[in-house]
């Protein structure tokens, strides 16, 4: 830098009070810290008083244009090393441990599955590397959520990817107005119901989604409308579908569940109903959170007319029960007492598992199987194809469906 040093403490002060000015643009930065250096040195930087080394902070940041933060940072540096010397980072940087194929590959698990969460997709390179034996999926199995996060955000991950109505509560004494305790075992399912959304007024089919609360399985089946014609023989194919016997059936406060004729279907198979209490949402919170993340994920929010809903709910019997059961990993939380004596959960991402991974990790879980049901006749069905292949089938099934009902659309 093309600046005389000031020889004595009295001359930087009597620069700093006054009007003296200079471009710092004008010299580069090896320039800027080789005279920092200089006039730390000339200055004994180390061997100042506590208000001239302030003078001399303002002084290099007046002459040399960095913020105050960094000329501490550049005097520390100084001090520790004995000098300054501005260095070049590596025009190359570090090498990158995960692949362009690798990022292909983790774009295409995300477009099969919807893109989950980070540790469920983890979850599921892990699961294909370990157990279906995927060898390209070795360095994915290894990876940090965090880092899987940021490879999310890289663009060549980018050039991969291309980018409800509520029930009214009613006043009725069917039901018992509490949250369900299910203290371990499998059997108490919660339930709701999801609309394909309106068209000018004409209502579109609806989603019955039912999940157990301890295992996450799930159900779901689609109907015409919520009348008595159409959901009583729905809701007993659905319980039915169930691997494990059922004990409870928890609605919120809908009427469409709340009232005699499921009140009596449930007597028959001696399943205890309840209902969502006053002012606690969070009573059915399960499935609520299932709907977004399952239904609305897969289905969407458009209209589907109603007389779709067998092709519909064909295509969830056959592809999206499998696959969100036997396929696709979920959390499930650790519940403990903080020391306030509060009850907490937290989700550790080794509990992460498919809700028929859950089921056979119960203690004696055979005791809650349905009569001719074995882990057999079950394993079949969970192993026989990997995770991402399910995937695959089920893209591929929606496409079909979803081209199947705007060619009928456009006919009609």
């Amino acid at each position: 830098m093309n600046v005389k040093h000031l020889q004595t403490m009295q001359q930087v002060a009597d620069f700093l009070h006054g009007s003296g000015a200079f471009d710092p643009t004008a010299a580069s930065q090896s320039e800027r810290y080789q005279w920092i250096d200089q006039v730390l040195r000339h200055f004994r930087y180390d061997n100042r008083a506590k208000a001239d080394k302030g003078l001399l902070c303002a002084y290099l940041c007046r002459i040399s244009g960095y913020s105050r933060q960094q000329i501490t940072r550049l005097i520390r540096r100084y001090r520790e090393q004995g000098a300054l010397k501005w260095s070049v980072r590596p025009a190359k940087g570090f090498a990158s441990r995960y692949t362009k194929e690798d990022v292909r590959l983790l774009a295409d698990v995300d477009a099969l599955h919807d893109t989950p969460s980070g540790p469920a997709v983890k979850k599921l390179c892990e699961r294909a590397w370990l157990q279906f034996g995927d060898q390209r999926f070795a360095r994915l199995a290894k990876i940090s959520v965090s880092h899987l996060y940021n490879l999310r955000k890289r663009p060549d991950y980018r050039r991969n990817r291309v980018f409800q109505e509520k029930t009214r509560p009613t006043k009725n004494m069917i039901g018992i107005r509490r949250k369900p305790k299910p203290q371990g075992k499998p059997g108490f399912i919660r339930i709701d119901t999801v609309h394909q959304g309106d068209l000018d007024g004409v209502k579109g089919l609806y989603h019955i989604n039912a999940v157990d609360e301890v295992t996450q399985f799930e159900v779901v089946f689609t109907v015409e409308r919520i009348s008595e014609q159409f959901l009583i023989p729905a809701l007993e194919s659905l319980l039915e579908s169930f691997p494990f016997i059922l004990l409870g059936f928890h609605a919120d406060n809908g009427s469409e569940y709340i009232n005699r004729h499921v009140a009596e279907m449930l007597e028959k198979m001696r399943i205890e109903l309840t209902k969502s209490r006053s002012r606690h949402c969070n009573d059915n919170a399960l499935a609520e959170s299932k709907n977004a993340s399952v239904v609305r994920k897969i289905l969407g929010y458009c209209h589907i007319p109603q007389r779709f809903a067998p092709q519909v709910n064909r295509f969830n019997q056959e592809h999206l029960v499998p696959y969100v059961n036997y396929h696709r990993p979920c959390f499930f939380p650790e519940t403990f007492i903080d020391a306030k004596g509060r009850q907490r959960k937290r989700y550790r991402y080794e509990r992460m598992m498919t809700p028929y991974e859950k089921l056979k990790s119960l203690p004696n879980a055979k005791q809650f199987l349905r009569s001719g049901t074995t882990f057999q006749s079950l394993d079949d069905i969970a192993y026989s194809i990997s995770d991402n292949e399910a995937a695959k089938r089920l893209q591929e099934a929606r496409r079909q469906l979803f081209n199947t009902i705007d060619e009928r659309l456009m006919a009609s």
